[in-house]
């Protein structure tokens, strides 16, 4: 789009002179047209920033310090308010542990016992506290527990001396018998088949050994004909001296357009010479400016909604104000 043919270029075949520029003697500028030949901006920013273009992820300040702030001293109000809270729980038993303590690489005990801790006796009482809870005297275990987990035995329960002595009725031995299947079910066939024996010994036939020859083709999935010009499949000499039938002509026509019919636009067509040498009028230019519209930040954005007023600053207060403002005293 911006090469130059001579003195004119391509850019200002195409549009006509609408932003009032006139050519100079020795044609248009090239700089004139790499400037508008920029992507269109946005004008937002000229209505939402109202301080400098600040960049996420550095450690620069927002607005600029002064040299007087770097090189003034602190009063000692402010000395006072920057020092850290204290810790009340140092020095205590409450103080908190560290957050390692509670976190999943936790030794085995959450804090460290003192060696008096560890030789220390314990009292009745602790180890009243310390036993399990026993269940009920009526209480009684339907089942040990340990039988129902994973390392349970064979048996669910123990079997008495009376029951593995037991005789064995007629009708338990036809209960423990297993469901057989239907009398005219078929189970399905073996993946492997049996060849019998007089087959294995047969004797094939010339038809079967001329039938089980494998095809013999060329490498590759083409068809060798010797020469490229060639078809794939031989053409006989009659078809290629045979002409075409009027019917086969006929149908062999690609299809027409319709009468009236008028091809597509080109998108590209050449400017008049009249339109290069035109100027913009200024109601034309005036029509050509962007509509630069305030936003709904910028519009419900009050710098001075916060602003005291300098009356406000001289007002003083009624008797009854200064009695509301005293606090409660508790």
């Amino acid at each position: 789009m911006l090469e130059i043919q001579g003195s004119v270029s391509h850019e200002t075949r195409i549009f006509p002179n609408i932003h009032g520029i006139r050519p100079s003697s020795r044609g248009y500028s090239r700089e004139r047209m790499l400037e508008l030949s920029k992507a269109k901006g946005t004008k937002q920013i000229w209505l939402t920033s109202f301080g400098p273009k600040l960049y996420w992820g550095d450690q620069d300040m927002m607005w600029p310090i002064s040299d007087a702030t770097l090189t003034a001293r602190p009063t000692q109000r402010l000395i006072q308010l920057a020092v850290a809270k204290k810790n009340f729980q140092h020095g205590t038993n409450r103080e908190n542990r560290p957050e390692f303590v509670y976190s999943c690489g936790r030794n085995s005990q959450i804090w460290e016992v003192s060696k008096k801790e560890m030789d220390a006796v314990t009292s009745d009482r602790v180890l009243e506290l310390s036993q399990p809870k026993q269940p009920s005297p009526d209480y009684r275990e339907h089942r040990q527990s340990h039988q129902y987990s994973c390392g349970r035995v064979s048996p669910i329960w123990k079997v008495k001396k009376r029951a593995l002595s037991c005789p064995n009725r007629a009708r338990t031995a036809q209960l423990a018998r297993p469901k057989e299947p239907h009398p005219q079910y078929e189970p399905n066939s073996e993946a492997e088949t049996l060849i019998k024996p007089i087959a294995k010994h047969a004797v094939t036939s010339e038809r079967v050994l001329d039938l089980a020859r494998p095809k013999t083709r060329n490498e590759g999935p083409f068809i060798d004909s010797r020469f490229p010009e060639d078809s794939v499949w031989r053409v006989t000499s009659q078809a290629r001296t045979s002409s075409a039938s009027p019917r086969t002509a006929e149908l062999a026509k690609y299809k027409g357009f319709a009468e009236g019919y008028v091809s597509n636009r080109s998108v590209q067509w050449s400017v008049s010479r009249a339109a290069r040498k035109a100027i913009a009028t200024p109601r034309a230019e005036e029509l050509a400016k962007p509509i630069v519209r305030a936003s709904m930040d910028h519009v419900q954005f009050n710098q001075d909604a916060f602003l005291v007023s300098s009356v406000a600053m001289k007002a003083k207060c009624t008797p009854r104000l200064e009695e509301l403002a005293q606090p409660i005293q508790r």
